[in-house]
């Protein structure tokens, strides 16, 4: 069951002027199940993009940083689950394209216009001739309140859909945001199986929603982790639809730039950590905080050394306060210098070490109580210096194993 988290009440999904939505079942890997959803865009819409940094990326990923670069006028997006397009080489990206210019087609756009994504099996080949079928049935349905259907349509291993809204006022305007996102599993930063879309109607200029869009994929999706593992097809789209009637922004550093990355962030954030919640088998959401480091990056070496480790998230499963497993995590994390005399750690408000030992005052049953609760706050300080970092994370359950083993069948 998901830590703490329900399905979004499509209701509460704000439309977005600018951004139509059509879901519709293809039939990509499973029957009767919507599988296949289309982003159209209003002319004038600038796109952004965050992608994964495995080296051995899948097709989808490659052609969308080519249309990217080729053709800032993104108008469609198409979005396939059940099947990844990854590893499958010449002939999968022959494929990408072959939907990109069957939607352009549809909707007489240019091919670098349109940019694909796919998740789901990895190494098998995309049956693009189901996903063409399926596009007049996506175009067709195109509504400015489908949110909650595309949240649905992008899921593989979820056990819920992920969306969520907001309003900002930006230069005496009402901004309005919406995200849909998925994963469960191969979930790490840089970033994860995981697919996200946020869509607002703010006015702003391509170089500037490309900046934006590293920095909230940065404080968000990339400060989770499920298994460590990084996946071959994450994507991470910003739209700006320019139809909101504020002046321009062309820099993060002005007031209306900092109120619309601070709305951008909280959206963000707020989809990763239901990634997260909704992790395979996950029974507990842990938020690992390192505080006291001489730089973030050391900072993030540690908190990612903790919530990586499969001894740490077993003993978070079985609410044992075997916290010496989190010590051990950031000592072998990387931090050549590190002063083990100067570490302190709390389980939210359990005080467990002080000066690199145990703490005079704690007792085993306030850690089990701790490591009992459904949300759970891990948190370091180095004593180092002033910088700090947070990660999200859960715990690893017999079914994690049960749910990647049966993934194919």
């Amino acid at each position: 069951m998901p830590v703490n988290l329900s399905a979004p009440d499509p209701q509460s999904l704000l439309p977005v002027p600018g951004v139509r939505i059509g879901v519709a079942m293809a039939g990509v890997r499973k029957v009767n199940r919507r599988d296949l959803v289309v982003f159209a865009l209003e002319e004038g819409s600038v796109v952004a993009g965050v992608f994964t940094s495995n080296r051995f990326c899948a097709a989808p990923v490659q052609l969308c940083r080519e249309h990217l670069a080729a053709s800032p006028a993104v108008r469609a997006l198409v979005v396939n689950t059940g099947n990844a397009n990854a590893g499958t080489g010449a002939d999968g990206l022959q494929r990408a394209r072959r939907t990109c210019t069957a939607l352009a087609g549809l909707m007489g756009l240019q091919p670098a216009q349109v940019l694909p994504f796919s998740t789901g099996v990895i190494m098998e080949t995309l049956p693009v001739e189901r996903i063409e079928a399926g596009l007049p049935a996506a175009l067709a349905a195109l509504s400015a309140s489908a949110w909650g259907e595309a949240a649905a349509g992008i899921m593989t291993t979820d056990t819920l859909p992920k969306a969520a809204s907001r309003q900002v006022q930006v230069g005496g305007r009402t901004v309005t945001l919406t995200g849909i996102s998925k994963g469960a599993g191969m979930i790490r930063p840089n970033m994860a199986t995981m697919l996200g879309f946020l869509a607002m109607d703010a006015v702003i200029d391509a170089a500037t929603l490309q900046a934006l869009a590293r920095h909230a994929a940065d404080a968000s999706f990339n400060r989770i982790t499920i298994d460590g593992d990084t996946s071959t097809n994450d994507s991470f789209v910003l739209m700006a639809t320019q139809q909101a009637g504020h002046a321009c922004i062309t820099s993060l550093d002005s007031a209306d730039g900092q109120a619309l990355a601070a709305a951008v962030v909280s959206l963000s954030q707020e989809l990763a950590q239901a990634i997260v919640r909704d992790g395979e088998g996950a029974t507990k959401f842990i938020t690992v905080q390192v505080q006291g480091g001489r730089d973030a990056a050391e900072c993030k070496l540690a908190a990612y050394a903790i919530a990586h480790s499969p001894l740490v998230k077993t003993a978070f499963f079985a609410s044992d306060p075997n916290l010496g497993r989190i010590l051990a995590a950031v000592g072998y994390a990387g931090i050549g210098d590190l002063d083990q005399g100067l570490i302190d750690l709390h389980l939210d408000d359990v005080h467990v070490v002080t000066q690199g030992g145990r703490h005079p005052a704690y007792r085993e049953e306030d850690g089990q109580r701790v490591m009992k609760q459904a949300e759970i706050t891990v948190r370091v300080h180095l004593h180092r210096g002033p910088a700090e970092a947070t990660v999200w994370t859960c715990d690893l359950s017999h079914d994690y194993v049960s749910i990647n083993a049966d993934y194919r069948s």
